[in-house]
């Protein structure tokens, strides 16, 4: 796999409906569409950034600083690429900078498996045919809202319903779900809104019977977790504190997490979440496939990912329609009714991107030419 150029797009796509968690409301979403292009073929990589630096430090302008600088020309003095495990290696010198590398990663596995006529979720080693989606659900201003969209998703056969908490938002409203909809399978996610001094509050949440507690302490934190874990029966789940196989690992040995949520982009590829993937399998800890809103692009790698077998909990990996009125891919992607998306089994990520609808939404545009 030789690149001719790489293209590299801003892009901007509003949202069906504002999405609220405890780092503020979302109505539009910023990203970055990768294109890296051979002789013969395109590959296609989301870098899942926002515009502003609070899930993680990342953001569409540190991200194409960092491909159009550094990323880019690493990539055209390699040449030839003959495995996309091989650009992770590379950029392995660049410290963090993790969606960024991402996203040039996942547009050589889509290269990687088209050129050898396999789907993307083959190439990963995946073994399922479909995969377990659950909903990501918003705090909502009136409970009635929240209500009403689990309801919705519930008749849309979603098989877990991860509910965001904040402080002053969490016991309440997890008691008014239970209350409503007795024990749907179900769990919190906090984003790092809580500290050890909230261990009163956050042992409250243990007498509903939730699948886990998601990230309620620090996003850089790995030991105050384990603090907190033995005081919960609930497990926890270890989202923004996991960046790479090593955090993964020193985690389970601190006994801080009991479940990893892994999101491509936040490890820095799909060479790196199979890495964790294995260690958490061979450890007895079930992963699970985050969401960062994607559009098309990120969803269909999400969805490939996800066929590995530890990927033993519904992900965030929803059908295109909980979040876009108008998609860049074709088909979309969609939520069968028993709760599952059916893996394609097509070259490359199986979805077709869509030319047209990719320009609609490109707000900038930079292309890269060898030598």
């Amino acid at each position: 796999m030789k690149a001719e150029k790489i293209v590299l797009r801003k892009m901007r796509m509003t949202l069906n409906a504002p999405f609220q968690t405890s780092f503020g409301t979302q109505t539009v979403r910023d990203f970055i569409l990768v294109e890296v292009h051979t002789k013969d073929l395109i590959g296609y990589g989301e870098c899942v950034v926002s515009g502003q630096p609070f899930y993680s430090e990342e953001t569409v302008g540190t991200a194409w600083h960092m491909m159009e600088d550094f990323l880019i020309p690493m990539i055209f003095e390699k040449g030839e690429v003959n495995h996309p495990d091989e650009v992770s290696e590379l950029f392995s010198p660049i410290r963090r900078n993790n969606m960024a590398k991402s996203a040039i990663e996942a547009a050589y596995w889509d290269l990687y498996a088209k050129q050898n006529n396999i789907s993307l979720a083959k190439a990963l080693g995946g073994t399922k045919d479909k995969i377990e989606v659950g909903i990501s659900l918003g705090i909502e201003a009136n409970i009635e809202d929240l209500y009403r969209n689990v309801e919705q998703y519930l008749e849309q056969g979603y098989r877990r319903m991860k509910i965001k908490i904040a402080p002053g938002k969490d016991v309440q409203v997890i008691r008014g779900l239970r209350e409503r909809f007795g024990n749907i399978p179900m769990m919190a996610d906090a984003n790092s809104a809580y500290t050890l001094d909230d261990v009163e509050i956050l042992k409250q949440l243990d007498e509903f019977n939730l699948m886990m507690i998601e990230q309620p302490l620090a996003h850089d934190d790995i030991i105050d977790h384990a603090s907190l874990q033995k005081e919960l029966k609930t497990p926890i789940c270890l989202d923004e504190s996991i960046h790479s196989y090593e955090d993964a690992r020193k985690a389970i040995e601190l006994g801080s997490t009991r479940i990893i949520n892994l999101k491509v982009g936040r490890v820095g590829g799909l060479s790196e979440s199979k890495r964790i993937h294995d260690l958490c399998q061979e450890k007895g800890i079930p992963v699970w496939c985050g969401g960062m809103l994607e559009s098309g692009i990120g969803r269909a790698h999400n969805v490939a990912i996800t066929t590995l077998p530890n990927f033993s909990l519904p992900g965030d990996t929803a059908g295109s329609s909980r979040y876009w009125k108008e998609e860049i891919i074709a088909p979309w992607v969609e939520v069968n009714a028993d709760g599952t998306i059916t893996a394609p089994d097509t070259p490359g990520i199986g979805y077709t991107p869509v030319p047209e609808l990719i320009e609609k939404y490109t707000t900038a545009i930079k292309v890269v030419t060898r030598g």
